[in-house]
């Protein structure tokens, strides 16, 4: 079976790092299994921004730095352009940020499934979606 291919939603990376009870549980699952060679995980690189932006206020900026290299080293990013972000501005999702995050994921290609705790902010994408729990259940079966 192919290794999977998942774009990864700003939530779910700060889940880990953040140490979000109890999300952080399945998200730690979701991380390793990159270790265990189950799927290659990507996001965005204003996913990464923002989850900077969240943890310097909860953490301090040292700190924020260090969790965004420790995720750098198990994830890919893909860089957002302003043709992504015309045509998440002009899709069905009303939300930009899942709009753009679709589009990313888009760019990258042949991604299997976005994993994200909002589900309803990505109603419209042409991705499946999935949470992380839903993602763990399937890969168990």
């Amino acid at each position: 079976m192919a290794k999977l291919r998942l774009f990864i939603d700003t939530n779910i990376i700060i889940d880990i790092l953040a140490d979000r009870k109890p999300y952080s549980n399945s998200a730690y699952t979701v991380f390793n299994g990159t270790k265990l060679n189950k799927w290659k995980l990507f996001s965005s690189s204003n996913s990464i921004l923002t989850i900077f932006y969240i943890l310097k206020k909860q953490l301090n900026a040292k700190a924020a730095n260090r969790a965004i290299e420790t995720i750098l080293n198990r994830i890919e990013i893909q860089d957002l352009t302003k043709k992504e972000l015309i045509v998440a501005v002009k899709s069905k999702t009303d939300d930009l940020e899942a709009a753009s995050q679709i589009e990313c994921a888009n760019k990258i290609g042949k991604i299997n499934y976005i994993i994200t705790r909002d589900k309803k902010g990505f109603k419209n994408s042409i991705i499946d979606v999935l949470n992380p729990d839903e993602l763990i259940a399937l890969h168990n079966k």
